[in-house]
């Protein structure tokens, strides 16, 4: 029986090293965690687009956040 699961092992792991080629082709900015976790959201019937659209407005409010940290630092030193 465990010898049966080589093969879909082996294929999940060539699917995941392919896509992680396209994401990094195509400058996604995700790393392999990342991009397994969004690969099981869309398995499970997350809508593509919409995971998108989240992943684009976590990446906005972690950046106005970080800006906001770097300005308060920078008032506080002055």
């Amino acid at each position: 029986m465990a010898d049966s699961s080589k093969p879909r092992i082996s294929s999940a792991r060539e699917t995941m090293e392919t896509l992680m080629e396209i994401s990094s082709l195509l400058n996604t900015g995700l790393d392999e965690e990342t991009l397994a976790t969004c690969v099981r959201l869309c398995e499970s019937g997350v809508n593509p687009e919409a995971l998108a659209l989240v992943i684009k407005e976590l990446r906005r409010e972690s950046a106005a956040i970080k800006e906001n940290e770097s300005s308060q630092q920078s008032t506080t030193f002055s």
